[in-house]
């Protein structure tokens, strides 16, 4: 199967009421997102800025809880945050500009938030020859790679939310409103599922388990990121053997290991070694964090800050590398809401706290559940990823290299896939053993 890279992540946030209220009335209108919104680019590269410095804070919390290989989308999460924080007042909301690293002008913020999802969702292009009927051979100008970022508001019907909030939400983030009878979870929660499993092109199936919804329910916030790609530099099957992974200096696993020789680009340190492997049109890639040692993820995790990839990222440099690296597909699921509060939020989910009242005046909200699912899978011919839900350094200086550097990623290591014109990181994780 023709699977190539495929990356997915969906993020869902869980409205709802303490109490049962008093018929509300004054319905929003369903309608998909207005199309003439003009996206702002003021504040875009403090979203990127933001968003990679809650990836990585979201990846030492995640590191914790969550035992051998890891994968989320911090963009995911990152956004469907910033989408219930434009709701938040008060405290609350200045918890969430902390644990979310956003900068004090709203309005900026929300304006980035809207360039940053009008460039993702815009891949670059590339020809492709096409053979006619007639033998005659036509050149055809297609996406070099499908990335989707998808936002969407499931209000209860009839509920009075403020047209601020949700006119905001729908033209700053793009986002589908439709409203839901959360009288009948089960019939609420398959529509939802619905709409992630078409966003993430069949990749996260039912995100939301039983039990989640429920009549109190007043609102769920969703937003899905898929991304595939073939690489730029395809892996040639024929090349891919079954070789030793060192899960740990005393564990081996056997695991198809993928190999090739080529430019890319590439730095290191005593302890460290970064290779960036590009995708189709260069506007992706993944960047591939290796400890020296089989036994160093840890020393990594624990010396890892948005400071030092950013500097790590910078001291890339284009050579040959000689690269072996496993396959690997898995999926990771996780419940954010105490990840958040230790995050510096945890008012948003405390039911008499919590302080949503940019949102509705009827009855205090409060965020009830956050759910993630997060799925990738690499192969020879690139990645398939989806998610439903974001310094100086002490490099060597790189000499003329008359042999290839060699990369070869028999144990566990961290790796991300970031959007090169913006610099955001769309997705996050660990291999600890590929033969899971």
């Amino acid at each position: 199967m023709n699977r190539r890279i495929t990356a997915a992540a969906c993020i869902l946030l869980l409205l709802a009421a303490l109490t049962p209220a008093s018929e509300p009335q004054t319905p929003p209108a369903e309608t998909e997102s207005p199309a003439d919104k003009a996206p702002d680019a003021a504040g875009a590269d403090a979203v990127v800025a933001a968003g990679n410095a809650f990836a990585i804070d979201t990846y030492a919390r995640l590191r914790g809880e969550a035992e051998g290989n890891l994968f989320f989308s911090p963009t995911s999460i990152h956004t469907a945050l910033a989408m219930t924080y434009a709701g938040a007042r008060g405290t609350t909301a200045e918890q969430m500009e902390t644990a979310l690293h956003l900068p004090e002008d709203a309005d900026d913020i929300h304006a980035g938030f809207a360039k940053l999802i009008a460039d993702l969702n815009d891949p670059a292009t590339i020809h492709i020859a096409r053979r006619e009927e007639d033998g005659k051979v036509m050149w055809q100008k297609v996406p070099a790679y499908q990335l989707h970022v998808a936002n969407a508001l499931w209000p209860q019907a009839g509920y009075p939310f403020k047209e601020a909030f949700t006119g905001l939400v729908r033209t700053q983030y793009a986002a589908a409103l439709e409203q839901l009878d959360y009288k009948a979870p089960a019939k609420a929660r398959t529509r939802i599922n619905a709409w992630v499993e078409d966003k993430t092109n069949e990749k996260i199936k039912n995100l939301i388990p039983a039990g989640v919804l429920d009549p109190l329910t007043r609102l769920v916030l969703t937003n899905a990121v898929y991304f595939k790609s073939n690489w730029s530099e395809d892996f040639s099957k024929h090349a891919t053997k079954d070789g030793d992974f060192h899960v740990s200096p005393e564990k081996t696993v056997t695991a198809p290991l993928m190999h090739q020789t080529e430019s890319f680009g590439y730095a290191e340190t005593d302890a460290l070694q970064v290779l960036s492997l590009p995708y189709k049109a260069n506007e992706l890639d993944m960047v591939v964090l290796l400890p020296r040692e089989v036994d160093g993820l840890a020393a990594l995790e624990d010396a890892l800050t948005a400071e030092k990839l950013a500097g790590w990222l910078e001291a890339l440099q284009r050579q040959r590398v000689r690269v072996t690296l496993p396959k690997w597909e898995f999926t990771s699921k996780f419940r954010l809401k105490s990840v958040l509060s230790a995050m510096g939020m945890p008012d948003a989910f405390d039911p008499e706290k919590a302080d949503f009242s940019g949102m509705t005046d009827a009855e205090k909200l409060f965020i009830s559940a956050v759910l993630h699912k997060a799925f990738v899978a690499v192969d020879e011919e690139g990645t398939e990823a989806a998610a439903a839900t974001a310094v100086v350094m002490d490099t060597r200086a790189m000499p003329p290299a008359t042999e290839p550097k060699v990369f070869t990623a028999d144990h566990p290591f961290v790796f991300c896939i970031r959007h090169r014109p913006t610099g955001a990181i769309l997705f996050m994780g660990r291999v600890a053993n590929p033969a899971k």
